[in-house]
């Protein structure tokens, strides 16, 4: 259940810097009301973590980057089963929907 924080409940961090304010700390806030979806054993840690490799997304794409390199390696072995086979079709087609995500991106907006 995400937890819902009202100003000046406690636990409380404001972004000040409006040039930065996209790139904040984990629970920085944004408005009158905080919205925590995810509880961590660890916050500091996980700050840290996003401030020096970069957002989840970032840091699941390069994991997943890998795991793409590692089952092509062994492609022919994952297909012999039906779980590797799903395993192997699911990294592709993640893999393959953030390339075009990227793609769309650097494209910019269409008009």
């Amino acid at each position: 259940m995400p937890t819902f924080k009202l100003p000046l409940s406690g636990d409380v961090v404001q972004s000040i810097n409006p040039m930065t304010w996209w790139n904040s700390p984990v629970g920085s806030q944004f408005g009158l009301v905080n919205i925590n979806l995810g509880r961590s054993g660890n916050p500091k840690v996980e700050e840290d973590l996003l401030s020096d490799f970069g957002s989840y997304g970032r840091q699941i794409g390069r994991l997943a980057d890998a795991l793409a390199v590692l089952a092509r390696h062994f492609e022919k072995e994952m297909l012999r089963t039906e779980e590797g086979r799903k395993a192997y079709d699911g990294l592709m087609e993640l893999t393959e929907a953030v390339a075009e995500a990227k793609k769309r991106r650097e494209r910019g907006p269409t008009a």
